[in-house]
């Protein structure tokens, strides 16, 4: 069975294509904004289904894998930054802190459905004004959750994790191929 990735995500595209799947591009656009009172985890959830079933409508005998990554501090959603100064703001507020990120994954075929939800610990270091002003001006920020990339330049500001690495970046492949295996995919 074809598999097919609802995302245009280079990062998910590449961590996919590292574990050696074979798999079509299929991206969607849908509606992000958490819903009023959403705990983080249904959010990621809700959306990686969505995702997964947007794209599967144009490709119903492909198995579809959904993914929707964000930082959550304390109960607050850090989502794509909305601009540099969110940009700012965000690594202003994650600064000297732990935070966790989470990625809600989705696995939608002829035959089943499944969804899954990977958590990872992230500790930043204390970040200097000029630190954030230097980091956002690069543009990297721009459209990461949470305002960075653990895989690019704001993988200095990391002191330590506590889980999967490929989850931050925006997959947890050990989840991925966790799915596909109980799925009989691979």
């Amino acid at each position: 069975m074809r598999l097919v990735l609802a995302s245009a995500s280079p990062r998910r595209r590449a961590l996919l294509a590292e574990a050696g799947l074979a798999f079509d591009v299929a991206g969607v656009d849908i509606d992000e904004t958490p819903r009023p009172g959403e705990a983080p985890q249904e959010y990621v959830s809700r959306l990686a289904r969505e995702k997964a079933l947007a794209a599967r409508a144009r490709h119903p005998t492909a198995a579809v894998l959904g993914a929707d990554t964000t930082v959550v501090l304390g109960d607050e959603i850090f989502g794509k930054p909305a601009d540099d100064a969110d940009a700012k703001r965000m690594l202003d507020r994650l600064s000297g802190r732990s935070h966790d990120v989470l990625t809600g994954v989705a696995l939608v075929w002829p035959g089943g459905e499944r969804v899954a939800v990977d958590r990872t610990a992230v500790w930043f270091r204390t970040l200097s004004s000029s630190d954030i002003e230097h980091y956002v001006a690069s543009g990297e920020p721009r459209d990461k959750a949470g305002a960075y990339a653990i895989q690019g330049l704001a993988g200095r500001f990391v002191e330590r994790i506590d889980g999967s690495h490929s989850n931050v970046v925006g997959l947890p492949m050990a989840v991925v191929l966790q799915l596909l295996r109980d799925a009989g995919l691979c």
